[in-house]
């Protein structure tokens, strides 16, 4: 179980607001916290749960390997951060025998800050804007409405196309306030071959575990 906390507000109408959410991870996939303990989670995946590495590597080039990946990361971590990013969710053991290539981010999303709009309103015109390339559809996340986009993208003319998926919710008896989780995954190259669709499965069933804490 993941947990993770979200910074506080005054509770609005006197309706308690949740503390943290709540995911059930794949085995093999960590959270790295993007306020704060990032650096100690770094240090805990460089040095414990990457234990194992791709097949192919030699023993002498693993600590090189690692460090490599502590350095993409890195770098991972400070653009989620810059982003608005709470955590980055991420794989760190191989399966079998290899890494796989994909990550999501919890975030806080600056949209509906106008209190007067209901949650309903703004997925509703979130939907009729669609997303290129792809199709944004409402579902139900945790027992409300919620926004799901799935689209392909490249970040530069001529790069591979990288398969996303964001869900964006809204924070339960807090009007104004959304979190979105992002999907990125190049899958196996071909961001629409079965092994990538099943990437993207396993997402959708870890945010099906997705639910609110008020502890």
């Amino acid at each position: 179980m993941s947990r993770s906390e979200l910074e506080q507000q005054a509770p609005v109408a006197e309706v308690t607001a949740p503390h943290r959410y709540e995911l059930v991870l794949p085995p093999g996939w960590i959270r790295i916290p993007l306020r704060e303990g990032t650096k100690e989670a770094l240090e805990k995946i460089l040095f414990s749960h990457m234990g194992q590495v791709p097949e192919g590597i030699p023993r002498d080039d693993a600590m090189r390997f690692r460090l490599e990946m502590r350095r993409q990361l890195e770098k991972q971590a400070r653009a989620a951060s810059r982003n608005g990013g709470l955590d980055l969710y991420l794989p760190v053991l191989p399966r079998g025998g290899i890494f796989l290539m994909a990550s999501f981010i919890v975030a806080e999303m600056p949209i509906g800050q106008e209190h007067g709009v209901p949650p309903g309103q703004v997925l509703a015109r979130l939907v009729d804007d669609g997303v290129p390339g792809g199709a944004a559809t409402e579902v139900d996340v945790a027992g409300a409405p919620a926004l799901r986009r799935d689209y392909r993208s490249a970040l530069d003319e001529g790069e591979l196309l990288t398969r996303r998926v964001d869900y964006v919710i809204p924070v339960a008896n807090d009007p104004g306030r959304w979190i979105s989780i992002n999907f990125s995954t190049p899958g196996d190259g071909d961001a629409d071959s079965e092994f990538t669709d099943v990437l993207v499965e396993l997402f959708d069933a870890v945010v099906s575990t997705f639910k609110w804490s008020y502890e």
